[in-house]
């Protein structure tokens, strides 16, 4: 069985594109689908031996994909991967910026310790990989990037240090396409609701109830899946996307919109999509009697 993408086949074909944070979740969905579709995936992970794994999925598959190991976070790190990306597979056609990560917490248990990490992670990280990428290649050839940022509208209690981190990747890819855009890059952004995602296995008990009720919140009554995110991603990197540029999509079946005030009716008519072949249900939502 085959990733069962909606785009054609051979979509990006003789193009190379990197996916970090490729190792799970939304980032190895991306990746399979990108390769699906004929790209040369380029993973980057922290951890060398997670990307490995999916990049071994890929080929089975009967896909290509490369694994590289960096720290996003550390200038001198990114630097020296994307160069040799580059000197490996050639100019660099799209990028998508998915590595991240937080923790819960309220904003006034957030030590600066903890505010710092997720900031680069989620912001700093993706700047570094995206201006080495466009000064080392794509200014030369153009390209497509996507970030991922989160449902953070309104405020994100809980999270805060997350939240500020996408809102501030949200002002970086509206400014990226305008300074980047004469170039012949675009440089967009997927805000993805609540997904159907492994990250969701590594908040702490105590949170499964919540995390169950999720569904509650949503008008179509249901979570995402990660191949409903990833298809946006695709399509963003895309020629169908050609004249968009600097602008956020939100992946969350309409949860964004409106208020609590509105009273959300019994759903219908709301099949979820799910192409990926080797999509693996969280465990916290696989038995909500636990």
């Amino acid at each position: 069985m085959s990733y069962q993408s909606i785009f054609k086949e051979g979509l990006f074909e003789n193009q190379t594109i990197i996916v970090t944070g490729g190792g799970s979740g939304i980032g190895r969905c991306t990746a399979h689908e990108l390769a699906a579709l004929g790209a040369n995936v380029i993973l980057i992970g922290r951890k060398l031996e997670k990307v490995q794994a999916v990049a071994d999925e890929i080929r089975e598959d009967g896909g290509t994909a490369h694994p590289y190991s960096c720290d996003i976070r550390d200038e001198d790190a990114v630097k020296p991967v994307i160069e040799s990306i580059i000197q490996d597979h050639g100019p660099i056609h799209g990028l998508v910026n998915n590595a991240g990560g937080q923790f819960p917490s309220p904003l006034a248990g957030i030590n600066q310790k903890g505010w710092e990490t997720v900031v680069r992670t989620n912001l700093t990280g993706g700047f570094l990989v995206s201006r080495e990428v466009y000064n080392q290649s794509m200014t030369k050839t153009g390209g497509a990037i996507v970030n991922i940022v989160a449902d953070m509208w309104g405020g994100m209690p809980g999270m805060g240090h997350s939240g500020a981190a996408r809102a501030g990747m949200v002002n970086f890819t509206q400014t990226a396409a305008v300074e980047w855009g004469a170039s012949g890059v675009r440089v967009n952004a997927v805000a993805p609701g609540w997904i159907a995602s492994s990250g969701m296995d590594s908040y702490p008990d105590s949170m499964k109830s919540w995390i169950r009720g999720l569904r509650e919140a949503v008008p179509c009554k249901r979570i995402g899946t990660e191949a409903e995110v990833s298809s946006a991603i695709c399509f963003l990197l895309s020629p169908g996307s050609r004249f968009i540029s600097g602008d956020t999509l939100r992946i969350d079946g309409g949860a964004s919109q409106g208020g609590s005030v509105w009273p959300l009716p019994k759903a219908k008519n709301n099949e979820d999509f799910n192409g990926f072949h080797r999509a693996v249900t969280p465990r916290v939502l696989q038995d909500d009697e636990d």
